[in-house]
């Protein structure tokens, strides 16, 4: 793949302060070209490949790039912090795909994992979310608050219904991980005309453990931050969870509402506020 890639961000290059909270280190942008689109795999290697063990069949070890089929196809957020060198910059990424370029690609990514039909069915405008991660030194500060706010202009902008996608546990040991994906189903399971169910090779049932036998408090610190963040605007889980062994993950698969963004402004916002 050469030259521009193939979007549709209608949003100006770079996201102002107008729209975003503001801090001058700070600059959400889309990817044009292949430099980009290469700073974005680059940070995905250093956390997807060499901090989480995973693999996949395009992953370009020699160049340190984690790359997929889908990634022509696709939106590219980026965000920068440009306290940092030059060609190191991007500490934050988030992969989006609409319909029209699921369709270009043959089908949404997460569709190998997940039975769709209930989303595409439904007349949904709909926005798949993937591959976000941030640099380990940026997490748990604003960084993904600026990633998530230019989420919610794109979603205002593009008219979009509901956004979905997978999120990751860290690991493929079921019973290890039994406790929080049990709460996750006993609390913040999708409605019957939302819920899309794991399908395919590492597709499993899971069965949750009885809710009495839960212990909440660890459940929850045992949760994925930003699996955690989702659930707190209103996200839900789809039926069933997927072993995904290249990736060392087991994924769960997350709906997110459209109200829920709103939600996430007001919490963007407020931290905005809060930390100004």
């Amino acid at each position: 793949m050469t030259g521009e890639i193939k979007h549709t961000f209608s949003l100006p290059d770079k996201i102002g302060p107008d729209r975003v909270p503001k801090d001058s280190r700070f600059v959400v942008s889309i990817a044009h070209d292949q430099q980009e689109l290469e700073a974005a795999q680059r940070l995905r290697y250093l956390v997807f490949i060499e901090e989480l063990g995973g693999t996949g069949d395009m992953v370009d070890h020699d160049r340190r790039l984690e790359k997929d089929y889908f990634d022509p196809f696709a939106t590219h957020l980026i965000l920068r912090d440009m306290a940092r060198p030059d060609g190191d910059r991007v500490i934050g990424v988030y992969r989006l795909m609409q319909q029209d370029a699921a369709q270009a690609a043959g089908r949404f990514y997460c569709a190998a994992e997940y039975d769709l039909t209930p989303l595409t069915g439904s007349g949904l405008k709909l926005l798949e979310l993937g591959r976000s991660c941030l640099h380990p030194a940026y997490r748990g500060g604003m960084a993904m608050m600026h990633l998530w706010q230019a989420l919610a202009i794109y979603v205002q902008d593009h008219e979009i219904d509901i956004l979905f996608g997978v999120a990751s546990f860290h690991g493929t040991d079921l019973e290890r991980l039994a406790a929080p994906l049990s709460l996750l189903f006993h609390r913040h399971l999708a409605p019957p005309e939302l819920r899309v169910r794991a399908i395919g090779a590492g597709a499993v049932d899971f069965t949750p453990l009885p809710e009495d036998q839960i212990d909440r408090v660890t459940a929850l610190r045992d949760t994925p931050a930003l699996i955690k963040a989702y659930l707190r605007i209103g996200g839900v889980v789809g039926q069933g969870v997927y072993v995904d062994r290249d990736f060392n993950t087991t994924d769960i698969s997350l709906i997110l509402p459209t109200s829920g963004v709103t939600a996430m402004q007001r919490q963007i916002y407020t931290r905005a506020r809060r930390n100004g």
